[in-house]
């Protein structure tokens, strides 16, 4: 079910495809939805455009927009211009300027300027960090298990001949 409309507000539904200028989306799944502002608040979703994008207490494969916050969420992929995470997991987030997160968990953080308040990441590349971040792999530490990585599958091929 596919529909075009100015301003959208839907609870309760099981759609496919949503597509308006303002999305207002409530206690719903939907398989997609794209939109110059979505709102989503307790809502499933697999894939979300938009160029405003505004998440509360729900799960997304993708989010792709320029201004896009999660907030007490989880989202598979988060890429936008300038990215937000309160208490929330996002596996990959990519920000071209600006990344901020807030008490949340990401595997992957890009950015051009990253701004992390008690979180933690595994890989985190960017510009400029402020804040206090727990990271598992820094350029150093990369580097070093790389080489690690290297030499014992050196060792190991010089031991087959």
């Amino acid at each position: 079910m596919a529909e075009e409309t100015f301003s959208r507000e839907l609870e309760g539904e099981d759609l496919s495809f949503v597509e308006a200028e303002f999305v207002n989306v409530r206690n719903s799944t939907v398989r997609g939805i794209e939109g110059s502002h979505v709102e989503m608040q307790q809502v499933a979703a697999l894939s979300v455009d938009g160029e405003k994008i505004d998440v509360t207490q729900g799960a997304s494969g993708i989010l792709r927009g320029n201004e896009v916050s999660i907030n007490q969420s989880i989202a598979g992929v988060v890429v936008g211009n300038n990215t937000q995470l309160n208490f929330a997991f996002s596996p990959i987030t990519v920000a071209k300027d600006n990344a901020a997160m807030t008490r949340s968990a990401a595997v992957l953080v890009a950015a051009k300027e990253a701004r992390l308040e008690n979180s933690a990441t595994v890989f985190l590349l960017a510009g400029k960090v402020e804040g206090n971040v727990t990271t598992l792999l820094n350029a150093k530490t990369a580097l070093c298990l790389g080489a690690m990585i290297g030499g014992v599958l050196g060792f190991i091929s010089l031991l087959r001949k």
